[in-house]
């Protein structure tokens, strides 16, 4: 892959951009964000740790949009970020103007890119995105199955001892409190999680996956999640540059799957350097798939309070 483009330079869009530049993941990183300076700082600031990291990327900053021109990715993480006691819908409202300006610029400068979401609320403004631009599915996707499967397979780590490396999860529905972590399909190499875990401690697990992102939020106080997210965006990249085709939990646009349409809910899906190649059905039962009708009727009385796209 030859370019990234990160709007927004905030801590996530730093994160994001070091880890690509240590992993030579691209030739080269673009940070862009309407305030003055920032991403050049921070750009300049990543720059310097080549030496350390023996990486070649070439990683800039710029207040101008048209420094994504051809970029064959745009992260999206502007946006403003949830505070303490706020839900991710709580900032719909004030992230839907800027991301439409944002998409504009998208369409004008990197036409032919994948854009990866991750301003919340991420699964409505991943449908926006789809929306505004009229492009394929297979090109707009969010981030942040991603993000609680990993969460919630630290959490069973933490739990059980065992390396992170064995811990295989699975999260579905929206990234909020209705998100539908799924513990019929996690294992630990292979064997199912409740081989290990008590019943009543797994739902401890669960519920305690649909908040990580607020308990981070309460513990640091004046910060939301960074190194996690940008370690999350970073592999879905990291998939669609190496053709991996990696089967990882997304915010995709469905047309049928899980009996819903036209709505973007996180879902298992198939990356490759198309982006999204196929999004997985998964089989649930009756309670799952309660939960997830319950997460996506949350998601959907979103979609339908945002203005209409311009």
């Amino acid at each position: 892959m030859q370019k990234v483009a990160i709007v927004g330079a905030g801590r996530v869009g730093e994160t994001t951009a070091q880890i690509l530049a240590e992993q030579e993941t691209c030739r080269e990183v673009v940070l862009i964000d309407i305030r003055e300076d920032v991403p050049q700082g921070v750009a300049l600031d990543i720059f310097q740790t080549a030496p350390f990291f023996e990486f070649d990327t070439r990683v800039t900053g710029s207040n101008d949009p048209a420094a994504m021109q051809d970029a064959n990715v745009v992260v999206i993480t502007a946006g403003v970020p949830r505070k303490p006691g706020m839900s991710r819908s709580d900032v719909l409202d004030i992230n839907v103007e800027v991301i439409d300006q944002i998409i504009g610029d998208v369409m004008k400068y990197a036409p032919e890119a994948i854009v990866i979401m991750v301003t919340n609320p991420v699964d409505v403004l991943t449908y926006r995105v789809w929306q505004r631009t009229g492009w394929e599915r297979e090109r707009v996707i969010g981030q942040a199955g991603v993000l609680d499967a990993s969460r919630m397979a630290a959490f069973i780590a933490m739990e059980t001892g065992f390396s992170t490396r064995d811990i295989t999860t699975i999260v579905l529905g929206g990234h909020g409190d209705t998100m539908v972590p799924v513990p019929r399909f996690c294992t630990v190499n292979g064997i199912p999680v409740g081989h290990f875990i008590a019943p009543n401690r797994l739902d401890e697990i669960v519920q305690r996956t649909r908040g990580g992102g607020a308990e981070i939020l309460a513990l640091r106080k004046n910060s939301s999640a960074y190194d996690a997210p940008g370690a999350s965006v970073a592999a879905m990249i990291d998939a669609i540059s190496h053709h991996r085709n990696r089967l990882m939990p997304c915010v995709a646009i469905l047309q049928g799957e899980y009996g819903e349409d036209d709505i973007a809910m996180g879902v298992p899906c198939l990356l490759s350097n198309h982006g999204l190649s196929q999004v997985i059905d998964l089989d649930l039962n009756d309670e799952e798939k309660r939960m997830f009708r319950e997460s996506a009727a949350s998601v959907r009385a979103d979609i339908q309070r945002m203005k209409p796209a311009p």
